[in-house]
């Protein structure tokens, strides 16, 4: 297996971002924690050990439909909780830290103690955590509480085993001023229960980061399934009957949560999932769904690219060099429209050789004096240095860190992937650089746009997209690209804080026709004792 540095890897860990490196198995990784005093959070220099699993992650539709999550939104730093709290199970003798369980000893637990489902709601009124198991989800409640990294007030927690598969599936909700919690389903493998619920918690508030700066009216929402042990997720039958547990898991959410595609799924999951629930988007175009999101995503990531070079006084793409990490779905539009945009040169690498095969049969010979696509190794980050105007990450997360930006030789990063940045830290030594850096959740935002407004219906060139890509609504892709820019450059900032804060004010704003909506339908939930009814 290919080893990572041990610098990356205490980036890594320092941020707890999803496991979207590579294609390894289960890893020790360690890393040192940093004292930093953010939004009256004081975070302790210690030594960290986490086990996690590690992918790779592709930009291209499941990457970027659910949308992985901002990079540290609206709490820029990221740290790994190491004091296990200890669970109360009703037995003096019985002492078990529920967060340091497997999902699967998990799921045990809970059918040991009769629960199939489970909440942990916040109460803002009286700032606690309610939890629908008292004593036997002690330490989770506690856990919520007493994070400062990832738990950020979500509105709601939910989780359920899948009445056919007996799976864990979770859903995640944050922040739903503006509507409704939309994000993408996770199908994935997690080392323990802290895993699974940090990577809830952080990409369900990140979706609503992303759906605030798209002008979507729209909170953050996630769901999370547990792979089930044995590769059963693989056996069709299995699988399908999965997909049909979680659709009427959302049903008995009653549309607090409005799910959509994200890494580990696919259309026809999504047409399972929809089988047993109206509460979806990102189902085939056959059913009235929205369709591949490569497209519009590809494009967007063009549209922040041009409003860079304008904020900058850089001119238009015309005759600029491009640098692209990755050949995949998304980064073979970008090249498509780069190339009619009349660049003069770009550069493509990928660790796939099928990928690049791909890209060059489709654009061979015509381009070939102006692309050049190649084939590295997976571990090769040498594009960052190559000579061009802008740095396109469009592959995998954690791509800009202390090994990588002291190379780049751009003035602008600006690209498709998930979680570009490695640590907190990497912020600061871009702005060092006088490297503009275009945060991912808004370069990439066109994947929640292209399926959010499924339910309003279908329009040939659809306004409510093309929007996006233009240069008069104040709240497009160009525009909001100078607003952060100049934001970060008046206030002395870095782009993702300056984001950060212009996301903020945003998702409280209230939905103008249904506010606070899901936050009634989350308490009715409580009230009428969602977790004791039976599975129909």
């Amino acid at each position: 297996m290919m080893a990572l540095s041990l610098n990356n890897f205490r980036y890594y860990a320092k941020r707890y971002i999803s496991p979207t490196l590579l294609n390894l198995n289960v890893r020790n990784i360690a890393c040192n924690s940093f004292n930093y005093n953010h939004e009256g959070h004081r975070f302790n220099k210690r030594q960290s050990v986490f086990l996690h699993k590690n992918r790779q992650d592709e930009t291209g539709r499941g990457a970027l439909r659910g949308g992985s999550a901002a990079a540290w939104p609206l709490s820029s730093h990221r740290t790994f909780l190491t004091t296990p709290l200890v669970a109360n199970t009703g037995s003096a003798s019985s002492k078990t830290s529920v967060l340091k369980l497997s999902p699967q000893n998990f799921i045990d637990y809970l059918k040991a103690e009769n629960i199939r489902r489970l909440y942990l709601v916040f109460d803002p009124e009286e700032k606690a955590v309610k939890v629908s198991h008292p004593g036997l989800l002690e330490e989770l409640k506690l856990f919520l509480l007493k994070d400062k990294v990832d738990f950020d007030e979500h509105e709601g927690i939910f989780m359920q085993l899948g009445k056919r598969t007996n799976c864990l599936l979770g859903a995640f909700i944050w922040r739903t001023n503006r509507g409704q919690a939309c994000g993408g389903i996770r199908l994935w493998d997690y080392a323990d229960m802290e895993a699974y619920l940090r990577d809830g918690l952080r990409l369900g508030q990140g979706m609503g980061v992303k759906s605030a700066l798209a002008g979507l009216w729209a909170g953050g929402g996630k769901g999370v399934i547990q792979e089930p042990p044995s590769d059963n997720h693989k056996d069709p039958e299995f699988r399908t009957s999965l997909f049909y547990d979680y659709g009427e898991f959302l049903s008995s959410l009653n549309g607090c949560y409005v799910a959509a595609e994200d890494v580990g799924l696919n259309v026809s999951d999504l047409d399972n999932v929809h089988m047993f629930t109206r509460y979806t988007t990102c189902i085939s175009e056959v059913k009235g769904g929205s369709g591949n999101p490569s497209i519009a995503t590809g494009k967007g990531v063009v549209c922040a690219m041009e409003g860079a070079l304008d904020y900058l006084n850089m001119g238009t793409l015309v005759g600029k060099r491009i640098a692209i990490q990755g050949a995949g779905n998304v980064a073979t539009v970008i090249v498509e429209e780069l190339l009619q945009k009349g660049v003069s040169h770009i550069y493509v690498t990928d660790c796939h050789q099928i990928r690049v095969t791909d890209m060059r049969n489709r654009f061979y010979p015509k381009y070939k004096d102006i692309l050049q696509v190649e084939k590295v190794e997976i571990d090769d980050n040498s594009v960052a240095g190559y000579p061009c105007d802008i740095f396109s990450p469009c592959a995998l997360g954690n791509v800009l860190n202390a090994d990588t930006i002291p190379m780049i030789n751009a003035k602008i990063v600006c690209g498709a992937a998930n979680n570009q940045l490695g640590c907190p830290a990497d912020n600061e030594l871009l702005k060092e650089r006088g490297i503009s850096y275009i945060v991912d959740f808004l370069a990439n935002r066109m994947g929640i746009v292209n399926c959010a407004n499924e339910v309003y219906g279908r329009l040939p060139d659809d306004p409510a997209i093309t929007r996006h890509f233009n240069k008069e609504w104040e709240n497009s892709i160009f525009n909001i690209t100078n607003k952060i820019l100049k934001k970060a450059e008046d206030d002395n900032i870095t782009p993702v804080e300056a984001a950060n804060e212009i996301a903020d004010k945003l998702s409280r704003e209230l939905h103008p026709i249904w506010p606070n909506r899901s936050k009634q339908i989350i308490k009715s939930l409580v009230d009428n004792e969602w977790h004791l009814k039976a599975l129909i």
